[in-house]
């Protein structure tokens, strides 16, 4: 990592030459570029892309009946995203409950990230997630092309989406001609710098067209964590009151660092009557987690060395360093071929996400007759690929009626080795808490030769999902009304092996029938009504899946696995209405429901567990119901009916409710927030050639309850600002700054030991949590050849 200078003194340099540049300069960057045509119609210059001549807004999807709402990558590059999950910070539903400045699982209307299908390029990928979601900050932003919110599901694509699917389209080699260079920095809170450079380079090659890119970007999180720990106070009779009494305090600092490498390439050939593709992505990670945290037994001081009589109020100094390393790659290919009977198309795809932590924990303990030191070490390893192949024919039906059908086959391998070291805990010389400081020492100093790593409980096991899916579907238009209809059937056989001793091997196998429909109108003058209906489905999380039994798990509760899950469905419908504003503007509004059957939920067995009276061993069964349910609202124009055409606006608002009945009582779905809004504004000057613009973001507070633990989370507002200056026709230099409003994301914990307690609302521990990261600063400079 680089120590900056000063990069607010280098941004403010910048900025005042860019704006100093002469009117002619900038007249030039105002001129309209002239794409390059062929036969295939607009190809976009890398000018377009570095020279923005017009702000983006929200596009329409004319393409489809289904309701997709469109970002091309001029809506989210003005503020310089890192991120794909950074980009989806500004469309209509998505919230996060990642840490602050980060954006990892999208949950999409709210829901937890399983419920939300990704895909890129129209294709699933896997991830490390035993909810089966994948980590959109995975995805750099420089490779974005489009953005697609897909609100309902249809028969072409794979049931998993329940909340929706977010498809993430990359470039490729016919939406570029030409390349550019982007280079520049980001300035942290803590006065550390982070590269971030990267070229794309598309074209013609031989009979088709290419497109190559490379990403190179330094991640920096540094966050401050502090943490308030009560205990139950009791009564004269030692009953619990249900009264917090103080227990400790933890003041923690947690830096992640890491350094993301990413490729993709594509190659596409369309001819008179057979077109191939070939694209792929690669993204290498390298990152390191490390958490320094100390507990007090005072609410505010804090002390130097720790000295024997009397007692200091340092408790426990604790070190935790994960080392984690993920390669995540995906290669697809199609050939179309339209011939007298229709057209047919082959797909095949191929994907893989690797993972590999290696995690320590070092402890001190002082808060005893002798110090003590703890030491863990794990190992884990997670490995998911995917093999599919689908293939499918169109033909017409008539003028304006086409009927699709095919078959899709895919071959998923996980495998998970978590692997532990024996724990090394001894009593450290009395002598050594004698002037121990911990703002100079650190527990890592103690730590002996661990043995060798064996296999954790439940933690070494293998998944293979075969699935054999159908479907048909037949799509046509009426003069203004657009409707689609089709089923799909997905079959899977499910075999599972816990290879942790003794091995054992189950099986399952489930199908489902997945009807959809969907229609748009056009009711002229602009104006569109969009409808839908399906079935969907989320299969169960591994984690669930393996049959281990894991003591003490939730709580002192056991947790026994359930290799005979059967997927979620859900019966959905999404009615909405949107309307253009002058030249280029949409504002829609849009309400959805979603009927949730066959709720994986940790019931409880009764049978006793491995801590005695009052726990059980529990675990999760296919039952209960829920109800997902909400409006959308969303709105991108520019002013120009007003006589501002170089202003834009854009916004969003989401009111999202749900229900669920569990053990407990009725609660939301886990981490819903119950609203999410995003506004903000673009001012092109085209007299100097400049912009700028600011958005600004809040999610409302979420609810969490499992068995042993119940969670509230909020988050402070985001607020980002960016400033822009184009020099010529080929290069653009943007300064942005990010969490202006140093965000915070705060929890408060329940804690509870047993069932029982849970049930009265009798909390064990009770812990106020916060955490909070300062600005983030970023220079970028683009350059088009």
């Amino acid at each position: 990592m680089i120590r900056a200078f000063n990069l607010h003194s280098a941004a403010a340099l910048a900025l005042a030459a860019a704006l100093a540049a002469t009117p002619a300069a900038a007249q030039d960057a105002a001129q309209d570029m002239a794409p390059i045509q062929n036969e295939d119609g607009t190809i976009t210059t890398s000018q377009d892309i570095v020279v923005l001549g017009s702000i983006g807004y929200r596009n329409r999807n004319d393409d489809q009946a289904e309701p997709i709402l469109t970002y091309d990558s001029e809506f989210f590059q003005r503020f310089e995203p890192l991120t794909a999950g950074d980009a989806l910070k500004r469309v209509p539903s998505v919230t996060f409950l990642s840490d602050v400045i980060e954006s990892d699982g999208a949950r999409l209307r709210g829901l937890p990230p399983g419920y939300t299908q990704i895909l890129i390029n129209g294709e699933k990928v896997p991830g490390s997630n035993a909810d089966r979601s994948f980590f959109l900050d995975r995805i750099p932003a420089e490779l974005i092309e489009r953005v697609e919110i897909v609100r309902s599901s249809s028969a072409r694509r794979s049931g998993d989406a329940v909340a929706g699917t977010l498809n993430i389209k990359l470039r490729d080699g016919y939406e570029l001609d030409g390349g550019y260079l982007r280079a520049g920095g980001l300035y942290f809170d803590d006065k550390e710098l982070e590269p971030s450079v990267g070229g794309v380079i598309g074209g013609a090659l031989g009979p088709g067209r290419f497109l190559l890119g490379a990403n190179f970007q330094g991640r920096h999180n540094p966050k401050k964590k502090f943490s308030l720990r009560y205990a139950n106070q009791e009564d004269a009779n030692g009953d619990p009151t249900n009264v917090p009494i103080f227990d400790n305090r933890e003041d923690q600092v947690d830096t992640r660092d890491g350094k993301d490498y990413s490729f993709n390439a594509t190659y596409d050939i369309k001819g008179d009557t057979t077109d191939f593709s070939i694209n792929g992505f690669y993204v290498h990670t390298d990152r390191i987690e490390n958490e320094r945290s100390f507990e007090y037994n005072d609410l505010t001081a804090i002390n130097g060395p720790v000295r024997a009589t009397p007692p200091g109020n340092l408790t426990v100094d604790n070190a935790n360093v994960a080392k984690i390393n993920q390669d995540n790659y995906s290669v697809n290919g199609k050939v179309a071929h339209r011939w007298s009977l229709g057209e047919t198309s082959l797909k095949f795809g191929l994907s893989q996400f690797d993972e590999d932590v290696f995690e320590t924990e070092y402890e001190v303990e002082f808060d005893r007759s002798a110090p003590r030191f703890t030491g863990d070490q794990t190992r884990s390893a997670i490995k998911d690929k995917e093999f599919s192949v689908k293939l499918e024919h169109a033909f017409d039906l008539g003028e304006d009626t086409r009927l699709i059908f095919g078959g899709f086959w895919q071959d998923k391998d996980r495998s998970t080795a978590i692997t532990e070291a024996p724990r090394d805990r001894y009593n450290l010389p009395v002598a050594t808490r004698q002037g121990y400081d911990q703002f100079t020492r650190n527990p890592t100093e103690f730590v002996r030769t661990f043995g060798a790593f064996v296999p954790a409980t439940g933690g070494v096991n293998s998944i293979e999902e075969e699935r054999l899916d159908g479907f048909v579907l037949i799509e046509g238009k009426a003069g203004a009304f657009a409707w689609e209809a089709g089923v799909r059937y997905e079959t899977t056989d499910l075999t599972i092996d816990d290879l942790t001793p003794p091995a054992s091997r189950f099986t399952n196998d489930y199908e489902k029938f997945l009807p959809s429909a969907s229609f748009k109108f056009d009711v002229g003058n602009g104006g569109r009504i969009t409808g839908s209906v399906a079935r969907t489905s989320r299969r169960p999380e591994f984690n669930f899946l393996s049959p281990a039994l894991l003591e003490a798990e939730l709580g002192d509760n056991d947790l026994l696995g359930n290799p005979l899950l059967d997927p979620e469905t859900a019966w959905g419908a999404d009615l909405g209405y949107e309307q253009r504003i002058g030249r280029s503007g949409i504002v829609g509004i849009n309400v959805f429901y979603r009927k949730v059957q066959d709720l994986i939920e940790v019931t409880n067995t009764l049978e006793e567990g491995s801590e005695g009276d009052g726990t059980f061993v529990l675990q999760p069964f296919n039952v209960g119901d829920g109800k997902v349910y909400g409006i959308e609202f969303d709105l991108s124009t520019d002013l120009g009916f007003i006589g501002l055409p170089d202003t834009g606006i854009f916004g969003n608002l989401s009111l999202l409710d749900s229900e669920i009945t569990d053990d407990f009582g009725e609660r939301r779905f886990n981490g819903q927030s119950k609203y999410v809004y995003n506004f903000g504004f673009i001012q092109d000057v085209k007299s100097v050639g400049a912009a700028f613009g600011a958005t600004y973001r809040k999610q409302g507070r979420a609810f969490d309850r499992t068995v042993g633990e119940e969670v509230f989370t909020s988050y402070g507002a985001d607020l980002e600002i960016f400033v822009e200056k184009r020099f010529g026709k080929s290069f653009t230099i943007r300064a942005v700054g990010s969490n202006l409003l140093n965000g915070a994301k705060r929890e408060v914990f329940n804690k509870f030991t047993t069932i029982d307690t849970q049930s009265t609302g009798t909390f064990d521990e009770y812990e106020l949590e916060s955490e909070k990261a300062g600005p983030v600063f970023q220079l970028m400079a683009r350059y088009a050849f």
